[in-house]
């Protein structure tokens, strides 16, 4: 695994503090800036996520950093009788539960501040969960994991949208240039916080994604393990049964 990385470099407070202040301090701008830095990509990947829980036919749903809610809210064709939502930030938070309420889905989703290392969830109370650009904000991954696992239900499914680095030429040295140079410009001028859009690159960096994320998987107790690489290799679907 890579070195850790936090949001604001030599501040005394944890991982999950910064990272909870970070995501409260972008959360107005957060979508719009997103659709633009992945080129609107992310809206093809988010769906592919949808299909594959859609296809377990899930009761309910947890959507563990769920920030301003988009997937939890794809989640409803489902057909889930429960959806839940859970994230840090209050700030993102509040953003999702406007979005909820537009669309009339107060009864269908539930939206809950709390922390992925700590889940308030009793054992085996989820069919399906998910996580998209989240897990590498975790402040311990095991632990994070861990609790995943605790929470979802045997036979259950647990499906990971994530940033990951391109290795074949010239998708890897165009990805270099972009997040180390185009996506912390981009940031800092549309974005308040002006660490914000550096640590995002930095933390896919130095995240274990491909084999080195399965087999942390594995080792945490799921099975049935895959990954499936998206566009180039930008980003990985993962995909885990208990």
């Amino acid at each position: 695994m890579g070195k850790k990385v936090t949001p604001y470099e030599g501040s005394k407070l944890s991982k999950k503090k910064q990272v909870e202040q970070m995501f409260d301090n972008i959360s107005g701008s957060y979508d719009s800036l997103n659709r633009v830095i992945s080129l609107g990509t992310d809206i093809k990947w988010r769906k592919k996520v949808i299909q594959t829980v859609a296809e377990t036919n899930p009761e309910n749903v947890l959507d563990i950093a769920t920030g301003t809610g988009d997937l939890a809210i794809q989640m409803v064709p489902t057909g889930a009788k429960r959806i839940v939502g859970l994230d840090l930030s209050e700030g993102m938070l509040s953003v999702a539960r406007k979005k909820i309420a537009e669309k009339d889905l107060d009864t269908r989703i539930e939206m809950i501040q709390g922390d992925s290392e700590n889940l308030p969830f009793e054992d085996n109370s989820f069919d399906a969960i998910t996580v998209a650009f989240g897990v590498r904000n975790f402040e311990n991954l095991e632990k994070g994991l861990e609790e995943i696992y605790r929470v979802l239900n045997p036979g259950g499914i647990f499906v990971v949208l994530e940033t990951s680095v391109p290795t074949k030429f010239p998708y890897k040295q165009g990805y270099h240039l972009y997040s180390n140079y185009i996506l912390p410009a981009i940031g800092k001028v549309f974005s308040k916080d002006k660490n914000a859009y550096s640590y995002l690159s930095k933390s896919a960096a130095n995240f274990p994604y491909g084999i080195a994320f399965n087999n942390i998987l594995e080792k945490i107790g799921f099975n049935n393990v895959k990954d499936l690489p998206q566009t180039f290799g930008v980003a990985t679907i993962y995909i885990a049964s208990k």
